[in-house]
């Protein structure tokens, strides 16, 4: 159906077991030069599409850097492209581990963990701008909500840990496209615990109620991503009004 393509593939809180204890420490300032400049190549090779090529890069960053957020993110997003969604699940949640560690190192290794954040931000803000420069909007402003996402876990180093909203967006939905639907579901009300205010994160949950059959939640979803300033799908109202029983639509 034409309303599954307003689902975004490119965000059930896990601990990786993969993040060993390589990963309890920041890299070196040379393990950090060789990370960004994998991570850099992994982006080139998503813009060109070639996206095994870009998970290679990112695999080479995660491994100079297993606490390099970005370099997860973008193996995730590699891996969504490539259609392999339980990969993209394992990528993401490496990715949420990642800041997870990365917050709890901040009491003990402020200093060299804020190198490391800021390290991500200026990678993050060059994403942004090549995205805006090659013309691709819907991937800029993605990246863009990535990006503020980072930015406020760089400033916020005090209460408990709360993995990125954006993140949470994509792990659902590379879930959804395992055909996981109540992972998917997990993930993006954990999305919402972050950012009420995240319009595609309703209106993904409106996709997954209308298709378990609970159409009052569905419909609070649509309403609730519109007053957020998300263009729902017209077709995805047409599905919701027209599934329903005729009771339960007057």
């Amino acid at each position: 159906m034409r309303w599954r393509a307003t689902l975004t593939c490119v965000i059930v809180l896990t601990t990786m077991v993969g993040i060993t204890a390589a990963a309890q420490r920041v890299p070196d300032d040379q393990g950090r030069r060789d990370a960004v400049t994998a991570y850099r190549a992994g982006e080139q090779f998503m813009a060109e599409e070639k996206f095994e090529r870009a998970a290679d890069e990112f695999t080479k960053a995660i491994g100079r850097a297993p606490m390099f957020t970005l370099a997860h993110y973008g193996l995730g997003q590699a891996y969504m492209n490539l259609r392999r969604y339980p990969d993209a699940v394992k990528a993401f949640e490496g990715c949420i581990e990642a800041s997870r560690q990365l917050y709890a190192m901040a009491e003990t290794n402020r200093v060299e963990v804020e190198k490391a954040r800021d390290d991500e931000v200026r990678e993050a803000r060059e994403t942004v701008a090549q995205l805006q420069r090659s013309g691709h909007t819907a991937l800029a402003l993605r990246a863009e909500q990535h990006l503020a996402d980072l930015e406020k876990q760089k400033t916020s180093l005090a209460g408990v840990f709360r993995p990125p909203a954006e993140v949470l967006l994509s792990l659902g939905s590379a879930h959804f496209r395992d055909g996981k639907l109540a992972s998917a579901e997990s993930a993006w009300r954990a999305a919402l615990e972050v950012n009420p205010k995240f319009g595609e994160v309703h209106n993904n949950l409106a996709v997954v109620y209308m298709m378990t059959e609970r159409f009052k939640e569905a419909e609070e979803e649509v309403k609730q991503a519109e007053r957020a300033g998300f263009k729902v799908n017209p077709q995805l109202k047409k599905d919701l009004k027209d599934r329903q029983p005729a009771s339960t639509s007057k």
